[in-house]
């Protein structure tokens, strides 16, 4: 599944996958997050983040 989209359903504290792929995209900086590489979400909102400093910008 390479550079491919995934879609994901993001849980406290962890995410299932609905559409298979390799990547989310920050709802930030619209940075590309490899799925083994994304530990930033908001559950509510349903939005990945690359890092804590995009997670922050959002509060």
């Amino acid at each position: 599944m390479k550079n491919k989209l995934a879609k994901l359903k993001y849980m406290p504290n962890n995410f299932e996958i609905i559409e298979n792929g390799d990547h989310v995209i920050c709802a930030v900086s619209g940075k590309e997050i490899k799925l083994e590489k994304l530990s930033y979400w908001n559950v509510e909102l349903q939005e990945a983040y690359y890092s804590y400093v995009e997670a922050s910008k959002k509060r």
